[in-house]
C-alpha cells in the first residue's frame, strides 16, 4: 500500500485573539490547519473569511502569502507530517470538498474554543474551530492520533501525537517549500 503525505501546520499570528488562547493554554501555537501538499497550496482550516476581520469565521482555503498570514508578517509556525495510505488521502479530499460546497454554511465554533477549556465538548452541527476541524477530518479519515473527540483537541494536541513528525520550526515566511512558491513567476 502507498504511502502519503499529508501536514498539520500550527501558528502563532501573535493577533489579539491568538494573544488571549495563548495566556490560558501556556501553548507556543494556538491556530492548526490541514495542508495536502508540502508547499501548503491546500491548506484549510476554520478561520477569518477576511483578513481585515477577525469576527467572520468559518470555513477557509488559507493562503500563506496573501491572506490573513499576509497581515502578520512576524507569524511563527510549526509544521508537521503525517504518513497515510492512499484511501485515507483521498478520503480527506472527499470530506474537504463537502466543507468546499457547504462552505457558506459553516460557523467557526467560538463557544466550543470555551468547551475544550472547560473540557465539555461543544458541538453545533457545522460549526468548528480550527483544531476541531482538523481531528475531526482526520478522525473521519480513520487516521486516529489520540483518543480524544475532536472536540476537545487543542493545537497543541499534534505536538504530542507520536504520529506526526516536525519537519520545520521557525518564521513562516521562511518555510523552505515557501521560499520556492515565492520565487515562481
Amino acid at each position: 500500500m502507498q504511502q502519503r503525505k499529508i501536514y498539520i501546520l500550527l501558528t502563532d499570528t501573535g493577533s489579539i485573539f491568538t494573544k488571549a488562547i495563548k495566556r490560558y493554554t501556556r501553548a507556543p501555537y494556538n491556530h492548526s490547519s490541514l495542508a495536502l501538499d508540502e508547499e501548503l497550496i491546500q491548506l484549510y482550516s476554520f478561520g477569518r473569511k477576511n483578513p481585515n476581520n477577525p469576527l467572520n469565521g468559518g470555513f477557509v482555503h488559507e493562503d500563506v502569502l496573501n491572506g490573513t498570514y499576509r497581515n502578520f508578517p512576524n507569524t511563527t509556525c510549526a509544521v508537521y507530517e503525517i504518513s497515510v495510505t492512499d484511501r485515507q488521502y483521498h478520503k480527506i479530499n472527499r470530506l474537504i470538498s463537502v466543507f468546499k460546497q457547504n462552505d457558506r454554511k459553516m460557523l467557526y465554533n467560538l463557544l466550543g474554543v470555551f468547551g475544550v477549556a472547560l473540557k465539555e465538548p461543544f458541538e453545533p452541527i457545522g460549526s468548528y474551530f480550527c483544531s476541531q476541524f482538523v481531528a475531526d477530518i482526520l478522525h473521519r479519515s480513520d487516521i486516529k492520533l489520540w483518543n480524544k473527540l475532536p472536540a476537545l483537541v487543542e493545537p497543541n494536541d499534534f505536538r504530542e501525537s507520536n504520529q506526526t513528525t516536525l519537519i520545520y520550526e521557525g518564521p513562516l515566511s521562511l518555510y523552505p517549500p515557501l521560499q520556492k512558491r515565492k520565487h515562481l513567476p
